[in-house]
């Protein structure tokens, strides 16, 4: 499996305030780039999956929410986290 406990673990300790930290607008948005990437590249293979499309879609927009939550509450941690996931060009 491409998301298993252990890479989960890596993406919190990584972004997050510690490794328990889920809740973290920032370990969250950072959990969402990763599974976001993983299924562009399997639609990119697998045009015609709708359902993995849609779900891409989803993701999407609760990403977009949780950075414009982040924006607002906080922009250094905004910055932050957008330079060290590459987000915005």
């Amino acid at each position: 499996m491409y998301l298993d406990s252990a890479k989960k673990k890596e993406i919190f300790e990584k972004h997050g305030k510690a490794v328990t930290d889920t809740g973290s607008a920032e370990s969250q948005i950072a959990l969402f780039t990763y599974r976001i990437s993983h299924l562009t590249e399997h639609l990119k293979k697998n045009h015609k999956d709708f359902g993995t499309a849609r779900s891409l879609t989803k993701m999407v927009g609760q990403r977009r929410k949780l950075l414009k939550y982040l924006y607002n509450k906080d922009i250094n941690r905004y910055r932050a986290i957008v330079k060290a996931l590459g987000l915005r060009k």
